[in-house]
């Protein structure tokens, strides 16, 4: 009887979790369709989006991380003549 139980709040507790990633996602889509729209706005004021999402991009890095990637686009960049 005590392993029927343990299944039964098992089991339980799996529908619980299951259930608040499936809100956690409905969540996160509706976020991401919030961030397409200001990107959209964005775009129908005249910003270059590809820039903007460039720059959100670098926003995220760490200092170091960042000059480190600067440094090395540069460098290709003298590289290629451009």
């Amino acid at each position: 009887m005590v392993a029927n139980e343990n299944t039964q709040v098992a089991g339980e507790q799996l529908k619980l979790l299951i259930e608040r990633i499936e809100r956690l996602e409905e969540e996160k889509q509706g976020i991401a369709d919030d961030i397409k729209d200001v990107y959209a706005e964005a775009k129908s004021t005249g910003f270059d989006v590809k820039g903007m999402r460039a720059i959100v991009a670098m926003r995220k890095m760490e200092k170091h991380h960042r000059d480190e990637a600067e440094f090395i686009i540069e460098t290709y960049k003298l590289a290629l003549g451009l």
